[in-house]
C-alpha cells in the first residue's frame, strides 16, 4: 500500500436498494455516487430483493465510473477497496462483493469487507481529523434500531439495546402507508408532520416504564414499535368510522404525534445510555437520522444533558458508498488486516463483527 495514513479507498455499498460508490483519501471525501432503485420498488410498496439485486447489476459499473471521474482518479491510483459484506439482502450484497473481489484481485490491492451498520457510524468522521472518541451511537434505519457503545470504531462495538420487533424506519413506512403516503414513506411522513400538532394525540411510548427490575435490566435500552403502530392504526380506524375520510389537518396531526412518540423514545434511551456509561459523545446515524424532528430534538436534549452531539449531513445518513470507504480507510489507519481473497457475504451479520475475514 502506498499510503497507510491517507489511503485512497473506493467503497461499494449494495446492501439494499441503493447502489453507492464512494472514494476517500484518508478521511477526505472525494466522491459519493448513488444510484437508487426506489422508483422500481414503489409500485410494490416495499423493497423486492430480486428487483434490488438486478438493479445493482445494472448500476454498479456506471456508478464506479462516475465516482472515479468525480474524484479525478484512476483505478490504478487506488490503495484499497472496501465493500459492505453484511448485513443486508443476500443477492444485493453478492453484487457488490463480486465487483469488489474482482477489482481488488485485478488491481492487486487489499480488500476490506466491512459491516454496513458500523459504516453508518464511521461516515461521521469524514472531512475531519478529530480524534474519534468513545461514543454512544443511536443507529436508526429501515432495518435496524440499536443503541451501540462504540469504544473503537474498527473493532470494539457492543450492542446495549435493539428493537424487539420493527425498526423505526419500518414503523415510519407502515404508518405512512396507513396515511396514504407514497413509498418510501419516512420522508413523506416527516414532511406531513411539519404541518401537524405533535401533542394532538398522546400515542404510547413503549418500554419506558418498568415495574420489574429484571425487566429494566434486560430491556432498558431496547425498543418496541409494534404497540405504537397498533395504536395509530386503531386511532385512524375509529376516526374514519366516526367522521369519514381523514382531513389533511387530521392526517398531519397523526403524523406529527406518531413521529413525536418515536423520536421521544429514541432520544430518551440514547441520552440515558450515554449518562449510564459516563460518555460525553452521542452520535446518531442511519437513514432515519435524516428526520427533521429527530435532528431538532436531539440538539435540544443533548444540550440539556451536556452531551456533544454528532449527526452526519442528511445526504450521508442514507445508504452510501462514502460510509463504506470511510470505514475501510479507518481500518487501514488502525492497522487492521484486510479480508481474504474471495470475500463472502453474511446477510445476517451482527454489528459487533465490524470487519470480515
Amino acid at each position: 500500500m502506498n499510503n497507510s495514513s491517507a489511503p485512497l479507498v473506493l467503497g461499494i455499498e449494495s446492501s439494499c436498494d441503493e447502489t453507492g460508490v464512494g472514494i476517500v483519501l484518508g478521511r477526505k471525501l472525494l466522491a459519493n455516487e448513488i444510484a437508487s432503485s426506489v422508483a422500481e420498488h414503489a409500485r410494490f410498496g416495499g423493497v423486492v430483493p430480486e428487483v434490488a439485486a438486478r438493479a445493482h447489476v445494472d448500476a454498479i459499473l456506471p456508478a464506479i465510473e462516475r465516482a472515479l471521474a468525480t474524484a479525478k482518479v484512476k483505478l490504478t491510483d487506488l490503495d484499497a477497496i472496501a465493500v459492505t459484506a453484511g448485513p443486508g439482502l443476500a443477492g444485493a450484497l453478492l453484487v457488490g462483493a463480486s465487483a469488489a473481489n474482482g477489482l481488488a484481485a485485478g488491481l492487486g490491492i487489499p480488500l476490506y469487507g466491512v459491516n454496513h451498520l458500523a459504516a453508518h457510524v464511521a461516515v461521521e468522521y469524514l472531512d475531519t481529523e478529530q480524534v474519534i472518541p468513545p461514543t454512544i451511537a443511536l443507529l436508526v434505519s429501515g432495518g435496524h434500531t440499536s443503541i451501540l457503545k462504540v469504544d473503537e470504531i474498527t473493532n470494539d462495538i457492543n450492542v446495549m439495546g435493539a428493537t424487539m420487533d420493527d425498526a423505526a424506519g419500518e414503523a415510519f413506512d407502515k404508518i405512512a402507508r396507513l396515511l396514504g403516503l407514497p413509498f418510501p414513506g419516512g420522508p413523506e411522513l416527516d414532511r406531513l408532520a411539519t404541518t401537524g400538532n405533535s401533542t394532538a394525540i398522546n400515542f404510547p411510548r413503549a418500554m419506558t416504564l418498568f415495574t420489574d427490575e429484571g425487566d429494566r435490566a434486560n430491556k432498558e435500552f431496547s425498543f418496541s414499535f409494534s404497540g405504537l403502530k397498533s395504536a395509530v392504526a386503531r386511532h385512524i380506524e375509529l376516526a374514519v368510522k366516526n367522521s369519514g375520510p381523514l382531513s389533511q389537518s387530521a392526517r398531519a396531526d397523526i403524523a406529527a404525534s406518531f413521529q413525536e412518540a418515536v423520536v421521544d423514545v429514541l432520544l430518551s434511551k440514547a441520552v440515558l445510555a450515554a449518562k449510564r456509561e459516563g460518555l460525553e459523545h452521542l452520535l446518531i446515524a442511519g437513514g432515519v437520522a435524516a428526520n427533521s424532528r429527530l435532528r431538532a430534538l436531539a440538539t435540544e436534549r443533548s444540550k440539556a444533558a451536556g452531551l456533544k452531539l454528532a449527526i452526519p449531513s442528511p445526504g450521508l445518513c442514507t445508504d452510501n458508498g462514502a460510509m463504506v470507504a470511510a470505514l475501510g480507510s479507518l481500518a487501514i489507519a488502525a492497522g487492521r488486516r484486510p479480508s481474504s481473497a474471495g470475500l463472502a457475504v453474511d446477510p445476517g451479520a451482527a454489528v459487533e463483527q465490524v470487519l470480515f475475514n
